[in-house]
């Protein structure tokens, strides 16, 4: 597929590859054998295509008669189990079927038999034509040089990204001007609380879910059509990247999410928010911290004392509605203490803690060793283990924790206290059973400590 860039502010859209969509149109279509005398025990939930008990030669004769033909049997082999047979490439294949409110022979589900068996025709005829064609499809792909990665690159690249086709040769229309500003504003972060404008690139894997396509749809990796009736592909829950399933596989690390997609700022991945919002730092880590900052240091039993559970809860409802414009402020909580248990439960609610579970093992080994030194080497280099945002996460909140025990004459809170809160909400293990994770919370605590102890020399 030729490529045109005329210069770097001029960019065409892509012909989307037409091949496989040619060949799910020219696949055979699904033509029911009917059964003509009624069948004793026939599940409620097959139609006239179920034969009943017949053997396989019976079945071979009575779809000779066209491709696409299929019934369904019962198995003399097995009675109470069930056989979609389907005439294929001039002979009879038969699969197990199942039922448990949809039918299914594989992964996929489908509401009817006659979607079933179409799903299956398209299948096996574009695998069996195109196998070394599809076998190839990640070879030269267009995602690297015009796809979803032109998001990140200059304007006059972004506006002018396609959309999925409507028909399968062509160019695709661009957007119209309104919806492409609404694109490229909603990636952009309004911030106020950045230190910098240089915010780092984070890597991050893409989330696909496996997807049902509404419409002919065309994958964005490959360019090639995304064939099927259901479950034709992936879909990443967070940048909305489409691509086949074979495809997802080799799609680069560089999901971009989009605020569209992401509509919540507790229980979101931490990556995934601040590449969302285009921060360094999740928004409410900044935002609580200076809010504490400014107003309670000095406050005896900070991060200790909870504040009431119920206006904790309107913090965190207040970041998932507004973002970065939430009122914290003292005219909004008064209580200090209302911020503190809205910074910790963000971290609390957190899908993969801030210390994740891969390096949890390491972060334990650490701080069994007894030398001090030795220790602090080890940490140094468990650290190396996090993800980028996730270790500049850490260290603004070391750094943070570090001023509130340089007011521990008035707040009461050394290292070791806060250690002692925050060890189980920034770290806990995966699947351990309730002695061990007691057992790990002195250790827990200890990481933490030495964290805060000597934020200057770790980070």
């Amino acid at each position: 597929m030729a490529l045109n860039v005329f210069d770097h502010d001029e960019y065409r859209p892509p012909v989307w590859k037409s091949y496989l969509y040619q060949l799910q149109q020219e696949a055979p279509h699904p033509r029911r054998i009917t059964c003509t005398s009624e069948v004793d025990n026939r599940p409620k939930y097959y139609g006239r295509e179920f034969h009943g008990m017949i053997s396989r030669e019976e079945a071979d004769q009575l779809l000779s008669q066209a491709e696409g033909s299929y019934l369904i049997r019962e198995s003399q082999r097995q009675p109470g189990t069930f056989t979609l047979a389907l005439r294929f490439g001039n002979q009879t294949r038969n699969f197990r079927l199942y039922h448990d409110g949809k039918h299914f022979v594989g992964e996929k589900r489908f509401e009817s038999i006659h979607d079933l068996v179409t799903d299956g025709l398209i299948t096996l005829y574009i695998e069996t034509k195109a196998a070394e064609y599809i076998a190839k499809m990640t070879i030269n792909p267009i995602y690297e040089r015009v796809g979803y990665t032109t998001l990140n690159q200059e304007p006059a690249l972004r506006k002018l990204l396609p959309l999925s086709p409507e028909t399968p040769d062509g160019p695709v229309p661009v957007r119209d001007g309104r919806d492409r500003e609404e694109r490229l504003t909603s990636l952009v972060r309004r911030a106020t609380l950045r230190e910098s404008d240089m915010v780092p690139k984070y890597e991050k894997v893409h989330n696909f879910k496996v997807h049902t396509f509404r419409g002919p749809h065309w994958c964005e990796y490959c360019a090639n059509f995304m064939w099927g009736l259901i479950a034709q592909g992936v879909k990443c829950a967070d940048c909305g990247l489409n691509v086949h399933k074979q495809c997802s596989k080799v799609v680069p690390n560089d999901c971009q999410p989009d605020l569209r997609h992401v509509k919540k700022v507790y229980s979101c991945d931490l990556t995934t928010l601040v590449k969302a919002h285009n921060t360094k730092r999740p928004m409410v880590v900044d935002m609580c911290i200076q809010e504490i900052e400014a107003r309670g240091l000095q406050s005896e039993g900070l991060y200790r004392i909870s504040g009431f559970s119920e206006l904790i809860e309107d913090v965190k409802l207040a970041f998932d509605r507004d973002g970065e414009k939430a009122d914290i402020s003292s005219n909004a909580y008064e209580d200090i203490n209302i911020i503190t248990g809205a910074l910790k439960l963000y971290f609390r609610e957190l899908p993969i803690p801030l210390i994740t579970y891969d390096a949890y093992p390491r972060f334990m080994e650490t701080a069994k060793i007894t030398d001090a030194e030795k220790r602090l080497e080890s940490l140094h280099e468990a650290l190396k283990l996090l993800p980028p945002a996730h270790i500049e996460t850490l260290r603004y909140l070391m750094a943070h924790l570090k001023r509130v025990t340089d007011y521990e004459k008035e707040n009461l809170m050394s290292s070791e206290n806060l250690g002692i809160v925050f060890g189980p909400t920034l770290m806990r293990a995966p699947e351990l059973d309730a002695m061990t994770a007691l057992n790990d919370i002195r250790y827990q605590r200890l990481v933490v400590e030495t964290l805060i102890t000597n934020e200057d020399v770790l980070f």
